[in-house]
């Protein structure tokens, strides 16, 4: 028999309560998802959609969305639940890639910003399936998961990346939105004895500075942080919270073809931007479902305070 989880273990767990009070949305999500009738949507709806992201995207609306988000399968051989993960060759993987980001382009606005989530193996079939698309690559953002196995033959593998393209010249990148907050250790000042580049506060001696693409400010979510989910590559809720607050402003629409545990719909409806999310497996719909219930009440995202990212295990000190 298995042991009692820590009492420290925040994970989100679903309750029986919770599953007969959620079924008539998981319902409604997954009859959307079989239908064939084209999706509409009004300018303050949000859609959970359980299916198939090859049989939903042709039905959602065209140009009606101002950000694309995906996360699809790695090429590895994971569980996805509905879903089992199998490894392709890199040119297999990279049609794979190139024939959702078809289906999925004619639904984005001119305007529209692509984020595309990968790991090293994956990436290069990323890129050339973008490119392929007939997009503008803008950047490669590099981020530090810090988990990984070790292992005596290999490094150890702690990064993953995500890609940054347009449709077009016109493009939205709010750089103040995504400011980086770090503390100063040696604090330099002028030759007039003020601050030199930096500011001091309730919070201590920080520096605000331009978000990079290399992202070493993270935590994957596990057992003691309340958003950690049973989902096998759960991105964390700031990284999230940074594509979108870079690349939207309140109210418009983001789109998640991959959408697994519901961590893009979850910071979507933090920030008070809409969604639409399709996933194929039940559980893994039920889990988005409970976690866009506690959103309600609590919007807070871990380490995105006062409007600025706070450097990992940092934040405002509270009186």
């Amino acid at each position: 028999m298995p042991g009692l989880p820590s009492t420290r273990n925040r994970s989100l767990r679903i309750e029986a309560s919770d599953r007969e009070r959620l079924e008539p949305l998981l319902e409604a999500a997954r009859a959307a998802g079989l239908s064939s009738e084209p999706i509409r949507l009004g300018e303050t709806d949000d859609a959970l959609i359980q299916g198939d992201a090859f049989a939903v995207l042709p039905r959602l609306p065209s140009a009606s969305v101002d950000l694309l988000i995906a996360d699809p399968p790695y090429n590895m051989g994971k569980d996805f639940g509905l879903m089992q993960g199998k490894r392709m060759d890199e040119a297999d993987y990279e049609l794979y890639t190139l024939s959702w980001l078809r289906a999925a382009l004619p639904l984005l606005k001119p305007e529209a910003g692509i984020y595309v989530c990968s790991d090293w193996r994956c990436s290069g079939s990323v890129e050339r399936a973008l490119l392929a698309a007939g997009l503008i690559l803008r950047n490669r953002i590099t981020w530090e998961r810090e988990k990984g196995r070790a292992s005596d033959r290999n490094w150890k593998s702690v990064h993953e990346d995500i890609w940054f393209a347009t449709i077009s010249g016109a493009y939205r990148y709010e750089a103040e939105a995504v400011r980086q907050r770090r503390r100063v250790r040696a604090p330099y000042r002028g030759a007039d004895g003020l601050p030199k580049d930096w500011g001091e506060g309730p919070e201590g001696r920080y520096r605000d500075t331009a978000a990079s693409n290399l992202w070493t400010d993270l935590c994957v979510p596990f057992w003691s942080m309340s958003e950690n989910t049973s989902h096998p590559t759960q991105k964390p809720e700031k990284l999230i919270a940074k594509l979108i607050l870079a690349s939207t402003e309140a109210g418009e629409l983001v789109l998640d073809p991959f959408l697994g545990s519901g961590t893009t719909a979850v910071v979507a409806r933090k920030l008070g931007r809409r969604f639409i999310g399709i996933e194929m497996d039940g559980e893994h719909c039920l889990a988005a479902l409970r976690r866009l219930e506690l959103a309600a009440g609590d919007q807070r995202i871990q380490g995105y305070e006062d409007g600025v990212f706070w450097e990992r295990n940092s934040g405002p000190r509270k009186r």
